[in-house]
């Protein structure tokens, strides 16, 4: 998204962490304020009298990030960004970013936007008190601003999936429990176009946004589609979910005394067990947006991405 405003001629101010690699970035004149998104000096500076924010900054699960980094990233840097561009006559919109997660297991889909929130992890609850916050705080006060919850993010410099193609890739694909589950994806260059285009479209100022693509898909069809991207064959097991819920319990919790990343996180392991099925009729409609990658297309190109990269 970053690439996409400079490429548009526009002028470009980024927050980065102090340990953050702007290497990728080195050829994009970008003006970098380096620290932390909920140090207020930092962001008091980054947003003195722009017309747009993109509120894309997450803790992610790494080893050693307690429960106050999600709260200080989330939503501390939400309410440092909002309360430093109140009141500018200049400012458009505040476009933030939160996540389907905020709606986690889907029991009646398609969910659309007024699903209800249920989050059941540190992030999901954290990402969901953010958008709360955010939302309300914008009516209050007259903030212009979007909400986008974007579906899982798929891409050749992602790699929060890579596991999963590197086993789908392998032909041999091991899912969690005997249901069929559905999984929602949406490409980056797709997400950074809804991102833009929230920003800008008047349909959008005040609005929600889950950004998918068309349809979901299942874990099966995302392997087969990988496997046939790399010229081979899928076959998919199926073994029992709950012996493997506990063996995560059990790793984050002989883990977390010493800092050390997981070998398995329960989160991964619900990642094949929640159903995350979306409408994303609302956002073609208001903002007449369709995805350029598709799940074929996406995933096919993430894969041979990968491949190139020598990633699997």
């Amino acid at each position: 998204m970053t690439r996409k405003l400079v490429d548009a001629g526009l002028s470009v101010r980024a927050i980065a962490r102090m340990s953050s690699d702007l290497s990728p970035l080195d050829d994009l004149d970008i003006r970098w304020f380096r620290g932390d998104n909920y140090d207020a000096k930092v962001v008091r500076a980054a947003a003195d009298g722009v017309a747009y924010v993109f509120n894309v900054a997450a803790a992610y699960r790494a080893a050693g990030i307690g429960d106050d980094v999600y709260h200080k990233v989330h939503v501390e840097g939400t309410q440092r960004l909002a309360e430093a561009v109140v009141g500018n006559p200049e400012f458009k919109r505040f476009v933030h970013v939160s996540t389907v997660g905020v709606h986690s297991h889907i029991d009646n889909p398609r969910a659309d936007e007024d699903y209800p929130f249920q989050p059941d992890d540190i992030y999901q609850t954290t990402k969901a008190e953010a958008e709360i916050w955010i939302r309300d705080f914008a009516r209050e006060r007259n903030l212009p601003f979007t909400v986008i919850r974007p579906a899982a993010i798929m891409g050749p410099d992602d790699r929060r999936l890579l596991k999963f193609f590197r086993m789908a890739a392998k032909g041999r694909l091991v899912l969690l429990g005997h249901k069929e589950i559905s999984y929602h994806l949406i490409h980056v260059e797709d997400l950074a176009n809804v991102l833009i285009l929230a920003a800008t479209h008047p349909g959008a100022e005040g609005e929600v946004f889950i950004c998918g693509n068309a349809r979901p898909i299942s874990f099966c069809e995302m392997g087969a589609i990988i496997a046939r991207a790399v010229g081979r064959k899928l076959r998919v097991v199926r073994v029992p979910a709950a012996p493997v819920f506990l063996a995560a319990a059990l790793c984050e919790n002989l883990c977390k005394p010493f800092g050390w990343e997981p070998p398995l996180h329960r989160r991964r392991v619900a990642f094949f067990t929640k159903n995350r099925a979306f409408d994303t009729t609302k956002l073609r409609e208001t903002l007449g947006y369709e995805p350029i990658y598709d799940n074929e297309r996406g995933i096919s190109q993430t894969a041979r991405a990968y491949r190139e990269k020598g990633w699997m």
